[in-house]
């Protein structure tokens, strides 16, 4: 079965904060002695990430 990818689009700001999110976790799992292994892989992705190149538009629901 394919693994199906996702697309986020975050403007700076946005991506500070899931960054500091991240991190705040992963911080919360060290002082609680468990795994991080997942948040680390996710952080990494996150930090990682390729800045949109006009391929994807950034669409806004009505709040």
């Amino acid at each position: 079965m394919k693994e199906e990818e996702r697309i986020l689009c975050l403007d700076h700001y946005e991506h500070g904060i899931v960054i500091n999110a991240l991190n705040t976790l992963r911080n919360g799992l060290i002082g609680e002695r468990r795994s991080t292994d997942a948040v680390d892989d996710l952080l990494l992705k996150a930090i990682d990430a390729p800045y949109n190149k006009g391929k994807y538009r950034r669409q806004h629901a009505s709040r």
